[in-house]
């Protein structure tokens, strides 16, 4: 049976209804809400796999958080075959189970689900599994609800409490342990990827489960090791994967550069595809760890062409005192060299990860690492707030360290012992404007001149809050003072045109940061014009009428890893265009 996905957009639903995923009734439902359409859920297809004998029987749902609660009821009763049935006929229908797949995103929306699902229908089995469930089950609203709760693994133990169920052989408990069995026993999830999904969806893919690592943040450091899958039997899944169409590939491995032999082996096969099928669009991301890259592995990485491998680096904090509070090995100077030796000598694009929140880490703390990483110029510096992940060890230094988070998902830090919740406030405003200045890739030129301002903006000096801001020249509290004043501007981090940025960062850079006009001007006319974006700032207008001929705007915003090959490029014709 076609596994359906339940699309926030009514053609998409449509044509997965028609490929056959309602034709019968069945038995068994799998079901998760995706936080986007492009996502698909590979720990449901890994139990989909798995299913078994019970595999023509279940079905599998996915839905957007968009979609509204009713209608995933509607859509999941469907995939039951209920709604074909009447309700007189309820006591000769077939034993029903629907497992949800619940994650830290989703939690809050599925309990809504459930909470419909069992009021209207209390006889459908509800099974929860999932990283957000499989520990403190005794506290979440959601478990009340739920016949039964697996915790980890359930690629095998979800089949076995449904045969339990059907059978009648045994009544199972309602706390389950998963059932961690060798990777070999297990089949493997990626022909459960439709034709559609390769199309449309980012393809997950795991080489590997656990990790080595104890960073308390982190659930994984609840992992005894890592386990990595028969190379050859992935490999050759992979090619399947590839040929028939799949072109956009993310690992979720936690440290997919652990083994160095199976990694490059791993590069080696997209290289040859690359190279011997003539792939121009194939996007490969995995996420690393940053203190190991051994010659063979540089080797591989620096043959991939532009635009075809995404590297995801988890640098979280350079306090080494913060690293050895939270059980996290990182040889700093390493991380700082491989950094570099990937910003200059290969094609990948690097996106470097740093946690605001760690226990012992303030702002200023902060800011120094920023600072440290930034010197290196990765493409995208992703900001994240520290989150308590239900059973992460992070919890054991809440009291000394007086760490408060939010009660609900995703959990983030309120304050600690040394930044207190405006803090907290100020640094998320900061977070968002980030994303949409830098890591977009869309005011490369213009973040350069506001990181190289030599002290802090004139109007933070007349208003006295110097003891907020260091004098000396700091990158990232030249960025903090952007925020602030974007935000006294607007009150907003949201629904700001370019445009609107583009006019605000003008006012910003010359009246506050006290940059030359014309120089403002022509990073700003770069930036904007290679955006693709089609508007008419005010501060650019009569900019934007000799340039447009010479840049050739398309209309179409690029995307970020294409802005952040294409503005070192753009900058030369823009140069040539003036000469």
């Amino acid at each position: 049976m076609t596994p359906l996905i339940g699309s926030v957009a009514d053609s998409v639903d449509s044509a997965e209804r028609s490929s056959g995923g309602f034709h019968a009734p069945v038995s068994i439902v799998l079901a998760t809400l995706n936080a986007r359409f492009i996502h698909a859920s590979l720990g449901l297809r890994c139990i989909l796999a798995n299913m078994g004998e019970l595999r023509p029987k279940t079905v599998l749902c996915e839905f957007t958080l968009s979609r509204s609660v009713r209608r995933i009821v509607i859509d999941l009763l469907e995939a039951l075959g209920r709604l074909e049935h009447d309700r007189s006929a309820e006591a000769r229908k077939p034993l029903q189970v629907i497992g949800f797949g619940i994650y830290v995103w989703n939690v809050l929306q599925t309990t809504e689900v459930i909470r419909l699902l069992k009021t209207e229908h209390p006889e459908i089995k509800i099974v929860l599994g999932g990283p957000e469930v499989s520990h403190e089950q005794e506290s979440q609203e959601i478990v009340v609800f739920a016949d039964h709760v697996i915790s980890g693994w359930g690629d095998l133990s979800f089949p076995q409490l449904c045969r339990d169920l059907i059978n009648g052989s045994r009544i199972p408990p309602k706390a389950i342990s998963g059932l961690q069995a060798p990777l070999d026993l297990l089949a493997m999830p990626y022909a459960e990827y439709t034709d559609f999904d390769l199309a449309h969806r980012v393809t997950y893919l795991e080489a590997s489960r656990g990790c080595p690592f104890r960073c308390e943040f982190c659930l994984s450091a609840l992992d005894k090791t890592a386990q990595a899958f028969d190379l050859g039997r992935f490999l050759f899944q992979l090619d399947q994967l590839i040929r028939r169409g799949a072109r956009h590939f993310k690992f979720v491995d936690r440290t997919f550069n652990l083994r160095t032999e199976s990694s490059v082996r791993i590069l080696r096969f997209f290289l040859d595809r690359i190279a011997s099928l003539s792939i121009n669009d194939l996007f490969v991301h995995f996420e690393v760890v940053p203190d190991h890259f051994p010659e063979a592995l540089k080797s591989c990485i620096a043959c991939f062409p532009p635009g075809s491998l995404q590297l995801e680096v988890g640098v979280q904090t350079f306090n080494v005192d913060v690293q050895e509070l939270i059980s996290r090995r990182q040889d700093n100077k390493r991380t700082e060299a491989n950094l570099k030796w990937l910003l200059t000598r290969t094609s990948a694009h690097v996106h470097a990860d740093l946690v605001f929140g760690l226990p012992g880490e303030s702002l200023e703390s902060f800011g120094q690492g920023f600072d440290r990483l930034f010197a290196l110029r990765p493409h995208e510096i992703q900001l994240g707030l520290l989150k308590r992940l239900r059973g992460a060890l992070i919890s054991r230094h809440a009291q000394a360290f007086q760490m408060e988070f939010d009660r609900l998902p995703p959990y983030a830090i309120r304050q600690t012992r040394d930044i207190d919740v405006n803090t907290v406030v100020r640094f998320s405003r900061f977070s968002r404007y980030w994303e949409r200045l830098a890591n977009s890739g869309r005011f490369r030129r213009s973040v350069e001149l506001i990181a190289e301002v030599d002290s802090v903006p004139a109007r933070i000096k007349k208003a006295g809050l110097t003891d907020q801001y260091p004098v000396t020249r700091s990158p990232f509290w030249n960025f903090m003072a952007m925020s602030d004043y974007l935000w006294e501007e607007t009150r907003r981090t949201y629904a700001l045109s370019p445009e609107c940025l583009v006019d605000l960062l003008m006012t910003f850079m010359v009246a506050e940061c006290g940059l030359p006009q014309q120089a403002v001007k022509t990073a700003l006319l770069e930036d904007y014009v290679c955006s693709g974006a089609r508007g008419r700032p005010e501060s650019l207008s009569d900019l934007l009428l000799q340039t447009t001929s010479i840049a050739g705007r398309s209309g179409k915003l690029a995307s970020r890893q294409e802005l952040h090959r294409l503005q070192a490029a753009h900058s030369i014709v823009m140069a040539e265009s003036q000469s």
